[in-house]
């Protein structure tokens, strides 16, 4: 897949983490779902990246050998980098999640986590950073309430699996997204399912937008995935 990563997205994604081998696994789930992804293992790496412009996001673990990452991420807000931040942490709870967002974090991840939630949240606070948080495109809505995608006045109703994919399609702002980033959304992990199943889903919801009338529509890239637009 990674041979397509210019048809997916030129995103680029710094990843700050101290662990080797989770450093490896996150950079190169990133790159197979199409990210330009540059790497640093301290905090003091990370800031001398991000100065150099060089980057659309990052992806910023709390406990590094040098400096919290929280406060990493305080230098960047100060010295007016604003991409993006997307914390990393073994810790949960409410406290250090407030802690992390009082920084200047967008969003907060807690390990062990899959590489489809990183990525999806990763598509969401860019899209958040471009001006565009929720789910539409034009004057198509989905409605995560009530499972309906609307457009001028008129629905139809999804299933929770065609909310899923059609939400990963909608969040990925017109680029490509991977068949695999889609079966992801679409079912549990360990999940069995057959090579087509996502084509009918995807065929399922090709017929509800043309119950709608509009003007968008799901390609297909052959070897890749699929493109809502």
């Amino acid at each position: 897949m990674s041979g397509h990563t210019d048809r997916v997205t030129a995103h680029r994604v710094l990843v700050v983490e101290d662990d080797h081998g989770v450093r490896d696994v996150i950079a190169r789930g990133l790159r197979e779902e199409g990210f330009a992804v540059t790497t640093a293992a301290d905090g003091g790496s990370a800031l001398r990246t991000v100065e150099g412009g060089a980057v659309d996001a990052v992806v910023l673990d709390v406990g590094l050998p040098d400096s919290d990452g929280r406060d990493v991420c305080q230098a960047m807000r100060a010295r007016g980098v604003e991409v993006p931040v997307l914390f990393l942490t073994a810790y949960d709870g409410v406290t250090n999640r407030l802690s992390g967002f009082s920084a200047g974090g967008d969003d907060y991840l807690v390990k062990p986590f899959h590489i489809a939630e990183l990525v999806a949240r990763l598509r969401v606070a860019l899209r958040r950073t471009a001006g565009d948080a929720s789910l539409r495109a034009a004057d198509l809505r989905l409605d995560p309430a009530t499972h309906d995608l609307a457009l001028a006045g008129r629905s139809v109703a999804l299933s929770p699996t065609e909310f899923r994919i059609m939400g990963c399609l909608m969040a990925a702002g017109g680029t490509v997204v991977a068949r695999r980033t889609l079966l992801r959304a679409g079912w549990p992990e360990g999940a069995i399912v057959t090579p087509n199943t996502l084509d009918q889903y995807v065929a399922k919801l090709r017929r509800k937008l043309r119950e709608l009338d509009g003007d968008r529509s799901i390609g297909t890239v052959r070897g890749v995935g699929y493109r809502f637009g």
